[in-house]
C-alpha cells in the first residue's frame, strides 16, 4: 500500500494529486492558488514552476507531509521528447521543456522540502492522461482513447485496457495532430491559441458548414489506427482576427466545418478502436475529450455503448493519471472516482471568521438552499460556494454561477462575467427529471462533458440554457451524491414548476474559478450579483430593476428580454464581442 503525489507541469495547467492506498484523496490545480489563470504565463511555459502550492495543499488534506509520499509520478518522459534540433520543436521550447522535465525532481524537492525524490517516475504524458480515465472510470476493461495537441512527441493514443493494464493499439506522432489543427483555428479566429478552443466550439453552432471536402481532404484516418493532418491555409477561408476585432459569419462557418471533420474522425478513430477491442466502454482523456458536442456524437452515433471522460481531461488531469498508474503498478487496487469535488474546502467557522473579517453582512437561514431558492425565483443571480471546489474546469455545483433559466437571462450572465455574447450557459436538473427535458445523450451526466438536445416543449420554457442549435450541456444532480443541490433544484422546482436552475462557472473573464472564500467575496464585491451564498451564511446585494417572464414583472438586477433565444435563431448581435 503507497502514498502517492502525481504532478503535472509541463504545459499549461499544472496541478497535483494525491492517491493513498488506491483512493484518490485529493486533487487540486495550481492556479486555484496562484489566481493566475491556467497557472503559468502562456509563452514560454515555465516548465520548472511545479504546482508546489497545489502539492503541499493535497498532501496536507491527506493528513501527509513530503516525507511520508512513497512515489512520485510525473506526466512528462523526458526520453520520449524528439532529440535537440529535431524537427518535432517550435523555437527551442521543446529543447527546454525536455531539460527542465528532467530536473523536476530537484524542483519538486525544492518546493516540498521533506521530500524523498528516490521514487520518482516519468510517466508518458498520453499514458498519465489514459490513466486518467481508465483507471478512474468504473470498468474493469475499456477501449481507451487520448487525443490533445500534443504529448512528448505524439498527439494520440489508443489503446485496450484489461483488469488496469493498458495495451497500446496505435499511436499518432508528431506533427500531425487534431489539437493542434483546433488550436491553430482558435488563434486565427482571436482567441488565445491553447486555453479557448471551448469559444470554438461554441460559435460553430452559429453556422453551416463550408468547405467540407477540403477538410476531409486535408485531415484524413489511416488504416493503422492513425491519422495525417496537412498544413492549413486558414485565411484562405475566413481572415485572421484580432481580439478585438468583430467576429463575421465566415468565422463561424469555419469553426462550424473543423468541429464537424473533428467529430467525424473521432468516429472513424472510434470504429477502429472498437472494431479490434470489441469493448463496450470508452474511456477517454485529453484535451479534446473536453469538445461536448464530439463527445456526445460519439455516444449517439458510434460503437460504444458506454463513453466516459475524466472530468479534468485537460493536462490538470495528467497529475492524477501519473499518480493512478503508479499506484497501481505499485500493487494498489484502485478505487473508481467518486467525485470530481476534489480540491479545497472550509468549514462553517472557517467561512463566518472570513466573513466577520470582510465585515460584510450576512445571515444564517435555517435552509441556505430554501433561501437562494428564493432568491433565483425572483430572478436574482446567486454566487454559490459550497463543499470542496471542483477539479477540471467545470463548474459543478460547489463555485457556481447560478440563475433563472425561464428569463432570457443569457446575455445578463454574460456580461456579469465579461465574456463574449455568443458564449452558452449550461443547466443544472434532478437526475429523476432530466430525461423529461434532454435527449441524445448520456444520462446520467454528472460532469457536463456532453450535449444534449432539449425537447421542443421544453425550450420556450427555460431559454437561457438553451443554445442556438437547440441544445445544452447539462449537468444531472443526483440527491445521493449532492444533496444541498438537489435541495436547491427541489426548492427551485416547487415555486416555478422548472426543476432546472442556470449554472456557469463562478469567475469573471480571465481569472480562475472561485476556489477560497476570499476569492469568492471578490467576485462577489466586484460583480453585480445579488446575494452570495457561501457554505450555510448568505450575503445578500439590495437593488432592483424591472424584467418580464411570460406577462409578469419582477424584481431584480439588469435583466434582459428578448425573443431571439428560440432555438434555431440567431441575434444580429450574436456574433458580436
Amino acid at each position: 500500500m503507497a502514498t502517492v503525489l502525481g504532478i503535472n507541469s509541463v504545459f499549461h495547467d499544472p496541478a497535483a494529486a494525491v492517491v493513498v492506498d488506491g483512493r484518490i484523496v485529493a486533487a487540486a490545480e495550481e492556479e486555484r492558488f496562484s489566481r493566475r489563470k491556467h497557472g503559468k504565463d502562456p509563452v514560454p511555459f515555465s516548465t520548472w514552476e511545479v504546482p508546489g502550492a497545489a502539492a503541499a495543499w493535497c498532501l496536507e488534506a491527506a493528513g501527509l507531509a513530503p516525507g511520508d509520499v512513497d512515489a512520485i509520478g510525473y506526466s512528462y518522459d523526458p526520453a520520449l521528447a524528439p532529440a535537440p534540433n529535431g524537427d518535432i520543436t517550435a523555437d527551442g521550447w521543446e529543447d527546454l521543456r525536455t531539460l527542465f522535465a528532467a530536473r523536476a525532481p530537484r524542483f519538486l524537492a525544492s518546493a516540498l522540502p521533506g521530500l524523498d525524490v528516490s521514487g520518482f517516475q516519468h510517466v508518458a504524458h498520453h499514458v498519465a492522461h489514459a490513466a486518467s480515465a481508465y483507471l478512474a472510470a468504473p470498468f474493469g476493461s475499456s477501449a481507451v482513447m487520448v487525443v490533445d495537441g500534443r504529448g512528448e512527441r505524439a498527439s494520440y493514443l489508443a489503446g485496450h485496457v484489461v483488469d488496469g493494464r493498458l495495451e497500446v493499439l496505435a499511436r499518432q506522432e508528431l506533427p500531425s495532430s487534431l489539437g493542434l489543427l483546433y488550436e491553430e483555428l482558435t488563434a486565427h479566429l482571436g482567441f488565445r491559441r491553447s486555453s479557448d478552443e471551448y469559444k470554438v466550439m461554441a460559435l460553430a453552432a452559429y453556422a453551416e458548414p463550408d468547405h467540407l471536402d477540403h477538410f476531409r481532404t486535408a485531415v484524413r484516418v489511416r488504416d493503422d489506427g492513425g491519422f495525417d493532418v496537412d498544413p492549413v491555409d486558414w485565411s484562405a477561408f475566413a481572415p485572421a482576427r484580432a481580439a478585438e476585432e468583430r467576429l463575421g459569419d465566415d468565422h463561424a462557418r469555419l469553426a462550424a466545418t473543423v468541429q464537424i471533420r473533428l467529430e467525424e474522425v473521432l468516429l472513424e478513430l472510434a470504429a477502429w478502436l472498437h472494431e479490434r477491442t470489441g469493448e463496450q466502454a470508452l474511456t477517454m482523456a485529453g484535451g479534446v475529450a473536453l469538445n461536448c458536442v464530439a463527445n456526445s456524437r460519439l455516444y449517439r452515433e458510434g460503437p460504444f455503448s458506454d463513453v466516459w471522460v475524466q472530468p479534468a481531461a485537460g493536462d490538470a488531469g495528467t497529475a492524477l493519471g501519473s499518480a493512478l498508474y503508479l499506484a497501481h503498478a505499485l500493487g494498489d487496487p484502485v478505487e473508481p472516482m467518486a467525485t470530481a469535488a476534489l480540491g479545497r474546502g472550509w468549514d462553517d467557522d472557517a467561512i463566518e471568521a472570513t466573513l466577520r473579517t470582510a465585515a460584510v453582512g450576512y445571515t444564517r437561514p435555517p435552509d441556505v438552499a430554501e433561501a437562494v431558492a428564493e432568491v433565483l425565483a425572483a430572478n436574482g443571480i446567486v454566487a454559490w460556494f459550497q463543499g470542496r471546489s471542483e477539479f477540471g474546469p467545470r463548474a459543478l455545483g460547489h463555485r457556481s454561477l447560478l440563475a433563472h433559466p425561464g428569463f432570457d437571462n443569457l446575455a445578463r450572465l454574460n456580461d456579469v462575467k465579461g465574456r463574449e455574447q455568443f458564449r452558452p450557459v449550461a443547466p443544472m436538473v434532478l437526475a429523476e427529471r432530466a430525461a423529461e427535458l434532454f435527449e441524445g445523450g448520456p444520462i446520467p451526466s454528472p460532469h457536463m462533458l456532453f450535449t444534449h438536445r432539449v425537447r421542443s416543449e421544453w425550450r420556450d420554457r427555460i431559454p437561457t440554457v438553451v443554445h442556438v442549435d437547440g441544445t445544452a450541456r447539462i449537468q444531472t444532480v443526483d440527491a445521493a451524491d449532492e444533496p444541498l443541490t438537489a435541495r436547491l433544484l427541489a426548492a427551485f422546482a416547487r415555486r416555478t414548476g422548472l426543476p432546472v436552475v442556470v449554472n456557469t462557472s463562478l469567475n469573471t473573464a480571465g481569472r480562475p474559478m472561485v476556489d477560497s472564500p476570499r476569492d469568492a467575496l471578490e467576485c462577489f464585491g466586484s460583480s453585480p450579483v445579488d446575494a452570495l451564498a457561501i457554505g450555510p451564511f448568505l450575503v445578500p446585494r439590495t437593488r432592483s430593476a424591472p424584467t418580464t417572464l411570460a406577462g409578469s414583472t419582477v424584481s431584480s438586477g439588469a435583466g434582459v428580454a428578448s425573443a431571439t433565444r428560440a432555438a434555431g435563431t440567431r441575434a444580429p448581435e450574436a456574433l458580436a464581442q
